[in-house]
């Protein structure tokens, strides 16, 4: 994000400031608790794919479009807002935002056709665009530097845990009370939680959880838009984190999109259960992108390169699990092996953030995360459920998925690239850096 930058936290709070510690997790629990909404607006869609299809006669290629126009929107706003959002507020933006995906997702409980649908998702997006970069800037900004993986991939991993409520909880509103009650009880839920972060979460408050230095600089500090631009994208090791983030989130994007429609088509599941079945591979997603950023910062305590070495493995680890797991034939077993590649499939994100971190200097981390959220949106997240739906169109869904695991491949070979420039890159931002504060 932004020109009037906050860093995250560059030090640990304090042992005497207790009472400030425990609202520093209030404060995580309900930035995380609003992306647990931003997902359930967004992914309820893929629990009500199979009567939409049926009630407006929608081809594959839509119902990818309707997921993919919101990832769209957000790869697309989430620099600019974000630039905004920190000129305005944070506190502000973030709730605006929720406030507008909230109503957004009313409009599509009431929208009669295929055009109203899209712009309300649309819509959607636009009020989603920035507040995984605001969110996460904030979160980061209030706790230690040792914690950055495990709370990334933890806060990344609201949006699956999100997506597990979307399409669980959404799949049975709509097998009982059909797919409008379904949209229109996500909006009431996200309005609530609007409410509660308004009254409860201040930007006084916060600036009393971050390091001195850091809240001065974030009140204060200006930059141009070119010695901005030259601190995002000042090695290579920076850009192949942004790359390779991207591209191994088309996996988890293309799979939660079309699980429920695979269920449904290949193994004769209604929408109720496949939404629910469908959202367990989610939850998995979730857990393993914890559980990996954890992992991530366990390995790197003594060795700063093996983050790099975990992204690999966890792509790897995917590509080969779920590129056995789609051609499979129907059965326990496939599902079982899709299961454990889709614990690995997201496992990169919080190695991905932590390495972004490291690479940028602190006065400029909140524009580096909205630079993340851009490729993960363009690279990975808005193309997936589209191209899914398209190849689909052609060749079948089961074909298509078999081909999403290249993705993870791909982003393996630019975290290799990245893991051989890190050390230099490193060393020479170090260098600079302590020259710039003596």
């Amino acid at each position: 994000m932004l020109v009037q930058h906050a860093g995250p936290a560059t030090g640990d709070v304090t042992a005497t400031q207790t009472d400030i510690r425990a609202y520093a997790w209030v404060v995580f629990a309900l930035t995380v608790g609003l992306l647990l909404s931003d997902y359930m607006s967004r992914q309820v869609l893929n629990a009500v794919f199979p009567p939409l299809k049926a009630a407006w006669h929608l081809s594959d290629a839509q119902l990818g479009s309707l997921s993919s126009v919101v990832a769209l929107m957000v790869g697309v706003l989430t620099f600019p807002l974000s630039v905004l959002a920190d000129r305005w507020g944070r506190v502000k933006s973030i709730v605006l935002m929720a406030a507008m995906w909230s109503l957004a997702t009313a409009g599509c409980a009431i929208s009669t056709k295929y055009g109203e649908m899209l712009l309300a998702r649309a819509f959607v997006g636009i009020g989603e665009a920035a507040y995984g970069s605001v969110g996460i800037a904030v979160v980061l900004s209030i706790f230690p530097v040792r914690l950055r993986s495990t709370l990334t991939g933890t806060f990344m991993a609201g949006g699956a845990f999100g997506s597990v409520l979307g399409m669980a909880f959404g799949g049975a509103v709509a097998a009982h009370l059909g797919w409008r009650s379904a949209f229109g009880a996500m909006a009431v839920m996200g309005i609530v939680l609007v409410v509660i972060y308004r009254l409860v979460v201040t930007e006084k408050r916060l600036a009393s959880l971050q390091p001195a230095g850091v809240a001065k600089q974030s009140r204060g500090m200006r930059m141009s838009l070119r010695a901005l631009m030259k601190g995002l994208f000042s090695t290579k090791s920076v850009v192949c984190a942004y790359v390779g983030s991207g591209l191994h989130l088309m996996v988890p994007a293309a799979v939660w999109a079309w699980m429920p429609s695979f269920l449904n088509r290949y193994y004769g599941m209604p929408t109720g259960k496949a939404a629910m079945c469908a959202a367990l591979f989610v939850l998995v997603t979730g857990v393993g992108m914890v559980v990996c950023g954890n992992l991530a910062d366990r390995l790197s305590k003594n060795a700063r390169e093996r983050k790099w070495s975990a992204a690999i493995g966890f792509c790897l680890a995917c590509f080969v699990l779920l590129g056995i797991g789609f051609q499979m034939p129907a059965g326990p077993w496939q599902l079982v092996v899709i299961g454990v590649g889709m614990f690995f499939c997201a496992g990169a994100s919080g190695p991905s953030g932590a390495m972004v971190a490291n690479l940028t200097p602190p006065s400029i981390h909140a524009s580096a995360f909205a630079t993340l959220t851009l490729a993960n949106n363009l690279l990975g997240l808005a193309p997936a459920a589209v191209l899914t739906g398209i190849i689909a169109d052609r060749i079948g869904l089961s074909g298509a998925l078999q081909l999403v695991p290249l993705a993870p491949l791909v982003a393996a070979a630019a975290f290799t690239i990245g893991k051989r420039n890190y050390s230099g890159d490193l060393d020479r931002l170090n260098t600079l850096r302590e020259q710039a504060a003596g």
